[in-house]
């Protein structure tokens, strides 16, 4: 009897494909954020929110036109208007941020949602978690602590910003498990209604006119995030989260790139220590819920 648990004896070959369109997803991701940060240094966030959702959701009537609809029948849609109303909130909160602080910093205080996803799952799911587990996380908390440094004259209220976005990203990616059943693309499908209807809601109060010059600007916002969005869900469709984890991280190295090429922002070495607290914990905790699997995955393999 074979066992999948954590994309641990999938083949091969399916692994190394998912690994792929993960990393493609988040080299996309990053490049969405670079544009995010451009656009919010000409126009309100708000503004640039809405063009995401709406840009997504267009592209998604280009593709299913029809079927629209019924991609959005679902078994739970109280948990599903949750999931999106935390995305739009995640999305909000990292753009906003990007006004005020650099891409790598805000990424870097972003990437602590894998340890917050684990101590969710204690908490709302009953999923077991362990003391080492719990040190992860705390590490990950201190690392965030080192690049926001409260108490300290270099301190920006900005970065509470990615802090609170990292909290709503995980809890949507714990709704996402609630929802499992729904197709993939149903739930992509309702994250860009509910954040085009809210954004559409909010942005006549901020609205600013798109010089023509900036029309391929938000034209490529739309087309990263949706392009990240399709590749994100395929990387997990043929590979398993466990597998995956720990390549999310590279975020972080195209983030500095980023913010070093097109604003001239390089991280300083309290978010590089930071960063790397933060990264460390994440894969030991990500290592720990590896093991465990693997551990009960042994256990109920067939002696036979």
């Amino acid at each position: 009897m074979r066992h999948d648990r954590n994309g641990l004896r999938r083949p091969g070959s399916e692994q190394a494909l998912g690994i792929a369109l993960l990393l493609a997803a988040i080299l996309g991701f990053t490049l969405m954020d670079a544009t995010a940060k451009h656009l919010t240094q000409i126009y309100h966030p708000a503004q640039v929110i809405w063009a995401r959702f709406i840009g997504n959701l267009l592209i998604f009537v280009l593709i299913f036109r029809g079927a629209m609809f019924p991609l959005l029948r679902t078994r739970h849609p109280v948990a599903q208007l949750g999931r999106a109303a935390m995305q739009l909130g995640s999305v909000g909160l990292f753009f906003t941020s990007l006004q005020y602080i650099g891409l790598a910093e805000a990424t870097a205080i972003m990437d602590l949602n894998p340890v917050l996803i684990t101590l969710g799952a204690a908490v709302f799911l009953h999923e077991n978690i362990g003391p080492r587990r719990i040190a992860g996380i705390a590490a990950a908390l201190l690392g965030a602590l080192l690049i926001i440094r409260p108490g300290f004259g270099v301190f920006q209220p900005a970065a509470l910003l990615p802090l609170a976005g990292a909290f709503t990203f995980a809890a949507g990616a714990l709704l996402t498990r609630i929802v499992r059943s729904d197709a993939a693309s149903t739930s992509v499908l309702w994250s860009a209604v509910v954040g085009s209807i809210v954004s559409t809601l909010v942005v006549p109060f901020v609205w600013q006119p798109i010089a023509p010059g900036d029309l391929w600007i938000f034209a490529l916002l739309a087309a990263f995030g949706t392009t990240s969005q399709y590749l994100l869900v395929r990387a997990f469709s043929v590979a398993e989260a466990g597998a995956l984890a720990p390549f999310g991280y590279t975020g972080l190295v195209w983030a500095g790139l980023w913010g070093w090429l097109f604003f001239g922002q390089l991280p300083d070495l309290w978010t590089i220590a930071g960063a790397t607290v933060i990264v460390a914990a994440g894969l030991y905790v990500w290592s720990r819920e590896a093991r465990a699997a693997q551990e009960d995955a042994c256990a109920t393999t067939d002696p036979r």
